[in-house]
């Protein structure tokens, strides 16, 4: 009989044999923990009701939202499926509807308000290259100096999302800025890290720029409710509102699916040319409301 420790390891076993992400790795194996600390009873013991009963104290208990409680029933499912190589009806554990919220949009003015904000100009950097390439906060924290390709005007994100590669846009702006960043802190690591953590031992933590954009965007008065991943969103939809396609976006984003990147018709202002089909009715034009309405 294994105790939690030994199923846990044998989890994360399995979790790298499949090339799943560290971040995979990281929750999954946090949200069996919790499940299993939750049941405390052998694991050979456990079915469908202890997972329902679990969930349901998330849910009710817990006050977890939707994306949270799915995302603890994939870590379980997977502690099933695969550590434990046991079936499940999983008509007894349905998923939860996710309401669909459009995310926050920054304009152009207020990102560039949150740049200039930054109390250094290593927080300048890494906000401006967030923004400028469409990054997420993990991919800007393990940027490396190999990856920028001033030749080509391209950036290099090594192992993004789903263990997948790609080229995205360098900008000349912010290229000006990472040539001024290095000349005033002289990065330097043997794994090329662009962006240094405390003591430099290794690169800076995603928590690290979380912290930069707080304090920027508390600084330029933004009250809308954003976070750093809000200058990906804000990169993407100024794109498409520039001209870019869904297809070059999708690209540059890394996104594996198409229908991901759809969201951003929701978010940019394609509508500014249009008008609506009453203002352009032969009796109701505007030239017939009265002046004093």
């Amino acid at each position: 009989m294994e105790n939690k420790e030994q199923i846990l390891l044998r989890m994360k076993e399995d979790i790298l044999l499949r090339g799943l992400s560290k971040n995979t790795l990281e929750s999954y194996t946090l949200n069996a923990r919790i499940f299993l600390e939750y049941c405390n009873r052998p694991a050979e013991e456990l079915n469908e009701y202890d997972i329902r009963k679990f969930l349901l104290y998330l849910i009710n208990e817990k006050k977890a939202s939707p994306g949270t409680v799915n995302n603890y029933s994939s870590a379980i499912r997977f502690l099933f499926a695969v550590t434990f190589n046991r079936t499940l009806n999983y008509l007894q554990i349905p998923r939860q509807k996710n309401r669909k919220t459009l995310p926050e949009v920054l304009t152009k003015e207020e990102v560039f308000s949150i740049i200039e904000n930054c109390i250094n100009l290593k927080h300048k950097a890494m906000l401006m290259v967030i923004y400028s390439s469409g990054l997420r906060v993990s991919e800007a924290a393990a940027l490396k100096i190999q990856h920028i390709d001033s030749k080509n005007m391209r950036l290099f994100v090594d192992y993004g999302k789903g263990g997948k590669d790609r080229y995205t846009l360098l900008s000349e702006t912010c290229l000006s800025v990472l040539r001024e960043y290095w000349n005033k802190y002289r990065p330097k690591h043997p794994e090329g890290w662009l962006f240094l953590g405390t003591y430099n031992v290794s690169h800076i933590t995603s928590r690290g720029i979380e912290w930069a954009f707080d304090k920027a965007a508390k600084r330029a008065r933004i009250t809308k409710n954003v976070s750093v991943h809000t200058l990906r969103h804000a990169f993407a939809t100024h794109l498409l509102e520039d001209g870019a396609t869904l297809l070059q976006i999708k690209e540059l984003l890394g996104h594996s699916s198409i229908q991901s990147t759809t969201i951003y018709l929701h978010l940019a202002n394609l509508t500014a040319d249009i008008k609506s089909p009453l203002d352009n009715s032969p009796v109701y034009c505007s030239s017939s409301v009265p002046s004093n309405a």
